[in-house]
């Protein structure tokens, strides 16, 4: 059980690193609602630590969560991908869960020795590597170049800002 764990961990830092794609990915509707949880947990862990943020934004980041895997997953439907969509949404899921763990990480670690501000700025760059991810994963699902799945993933990204805008103008939403 840990073997496969830590495998799907490595999997996943090799997805964020570019190094694999989704298809390396366990097609298992069990390890989606787990990378579910994870990824759910993952933003219930910054909204407690993270000074400023609340439920709402919580809410936020799960409706513009679930519009940018909608939006994958008409596009990899529309490319007759759909036998590869249950490993997309488990490797998009999975790298956010991490991405997600890493920016707490940083902003937690990072503040003591670097101030609020730089660490912050440092642990949103963390956040924002998640689109060129998600690019990759995309252009890997719909058979596509690696710039088609980058501009894909920041059209999407560009939806999920101006969704959460709308719904939460105080602040911006990290996906």
């Amino acid at each position: 059980m840990i073997s496969r764990v830590l495998t799907l961990i490595i999997t996943l830092l090799d997805i964020i690193r570019l190094q694999k794609g989704p298809n390396a990915i366990p097609r298992s509707p069990v390890l989606l609602v787990v990378v579910v949880a994870a990824w759910m947990f993952a933003g219930t862990v910054i909204i407690t630590l993270i000074a400023g943020l609340d439920q709402t934004d919580f809410v936020v980041s799960l409706m513009t969560g679930a519009l940018g895997l909608l939006a994958y997953s008409i596009i990899a439907v529309a490319h007759q991908k759909t036998d590869r969509l249950l490993q997309m949404l488990t490797a998009i899921l999975g790298i956010g869960a991490m991405i997600q763990f890493l920016f707490v990480a940083g902003h937690v670690f990072l503040t003591p020795f670097l101030g609020k501000n730089f660490a912050a700025l440092l642990s949103y760059l963390v956040l924002l590597w998640s689109v060129p991810v998600e690019g990759h994963i995309i252009a890997r699902t719909i058979n596509r170049e690696w710039y088609i799945g980058l501009l894909i993933a920041i059209a999407v990204f560009f939806i999920q800002v101006q969704l959460g805008s709308v719904f939460n103008p105080a602040e911006p939403v990290a996906p």
